[in-house]
């Protein structure tokens, strides 16, 4: 207890500005104190006894659109950076989606859903499976990484990419799909919402997903060291946080004029294509989780299970 006491003393300010950071006049965090010092330090720890210097230790932080993901892994990394010293890149699947020219290909040629950003597929996780290749085969040296603006639906210029100086302590992966599963394809026959009855007639879309998750997303997904997932209560409940998500987008999006911040039906049509895999993940991810992370309706965690 009083190494945690003595941890939350260190890091508390820095955790406080960065939560500053993403709060609005409107939505302001509430129990952080109870956050950081009860569940995200002694998480800090359990990962810190589990880091080894010979390798990076992966960790993949999976969680239903708007659970916080960000927020979570953001704060983990000033812990593991401030307190226990070590070198911690941070990397969300969502910057590594495909660019609005490659995802307009891609349309054209399977299905036209996969213009739309999200589902596996859509993203070019070649950046960090080579990335990972490099630090395992000792010939490391730098590697940029991209950045993805939502706001602008396409990849920022390559110069203001991540740039990985060194071999990290700890690479935090995180992303709403991130530790997926593929489905069996029988299950994919019956639509589960009005964007696959309409759109998807012929399973062509949904086929294409699930063939990602079986084959490169599976390849790249049994390389984490462990899983933390972010449990919400339902689809719907994502729903209306991801809908508080996209207003903050709106309301920090510089250019207004040539914004891609979506309008709430938008947004709802937009995580039809986010529910098949939300979903099957409410169901498997629990279960191939190392430390599961409940959320109540307010956003906060209320409890926290460690399964390895």
């Amino acid at each position: 207890m009083q190494s945690i006491t003595e941890c939350y003393r260190k890091v508390s300010k820095d955790c406080f500005k960065f939560i500053r950071s993403q709060e609005t006049s409107k939505e302001k965090f509430k129990n952080k104190e109870k956050m950081i010092k009860s569940f995200l330090i002694p998480i800090s720890f359990w990962i810190n006894n589990r880091t080894k210097k010979s390798k990076p230790y992966l960790i993949g932080l999976a969680g239903g659109q708007g659970t916080g993901k960000t927020t979570i892994s953001s704060i983990l990394k000033i812990i593991l950076t401030k307190y226990f010293k070590l070198n911690v890149f941070k990397i969300s699947i969502d910057d590594l989606y495909k660019t609005r020219k490659d995802r307009i290909k891609l349309s054209k040629k399977i299905h036209p859903l996969l213009m739309t950003r999200g589902v596996p597929g859509t993203h070019d996780i070649n950046f960090i499976s080579d990335l990972l290749k490099k630090i395992n085969e000792k010939r490391f040296t730098q590697q940029r990484l991209p950045k993805f603006n939502k706001a602008i639906d396409d990849r920022l210029k390559r110069k203001s990419w991540y740039l990985v100086k060194k071999v990290p302590d700890v690479i935090i992966f995180e992303g709403w799909c991130v530790g997926a599963r593929a489905e069996k394809n029988i299950t994919l026959k019956k639509s589960i919402n009005s964007l696959e009855r309409k759109e998807d007639k012929n399973l062509r879309w949904r086929k294409y997903v699930n063939a990602q998750l079986q084959t490169k997303y599976k390849k790249l997904f049994t390389k984490l060291d462990c899983l933390l997932f972010l449990k919400a209560g339902s689809f719907k409940l994502l729903q209306s946080w991801r809908l508080k998500q996209e207003a903050l987008l709106k309301l920090n999006s510089k250019n207004k004029a040539n914004s891609k911040v979506m309008s709430k039906n938008e947004v709802l049509t937009f995580m039809q294509t986010y529910q098949r895999v939300t979903q099957n993940m409410f169901k498997f991810a629990p279960k191939n989780s190392s430390i599961v992370l409940n959320l109540n309706r307010n956003h906060q965690i209320k409890s926290i299970k460690y399964n390895k």
